[in-house]
């Protein structure tokens, strides 16, 4: 992958049923180098994540409703659990068992949403 930074908000995700090999770690750690600080990608390189804290149950709800929103105008949905102030978001691609170019292009969207 070329240094040139990739700007994965402008992109759309691509329905994905199958049928593709999922990112491979080195790509995988590449693409998590245009998120914001946070993200992790898990040992096995099949997820990334992030935990958000906030100072109440109000705030962490506002940001579950906003990535549900990316999440429905992408279609791509990501697993989340939380608690009276924290949530913890993972990315996955459960059609290929590991990560795509879908999984990033949402963090990003998630990335964005929370800067404004």
């Amino acid at each position: 992958m070329n240094a040139k930074k990739i700007d994965l908000t402008k992109k759309k995700c691509l329905p994905c049923e199958g049928g593709i090999d999922p990112i491979n770690k080195d790509i995988a750690s590449e693409l998590i180098k245009e998120l914001d600080n946070g993200w992790v990608l898990t040992a096995d390189s099949k997820k990334i994540y992030k935990e958000y804290r906030t100072k109440n149950y109000h705030e962490i709800m506002s940001i579950i409703n906003m990535i549900a929103f990316i999440s429905h105008k992408e279609d791509h949905h990501p697993e989340i659990n939380f608690t009276y102030n924290t949530a913890r978001v993972v990315y996955y691609t459960y059609a290929i068992d590991g990560l795509s170019e879908n999984d990033f292009i949402c963090a990003a969207k998630v990335d964005e949403s929370l800067k404004n």
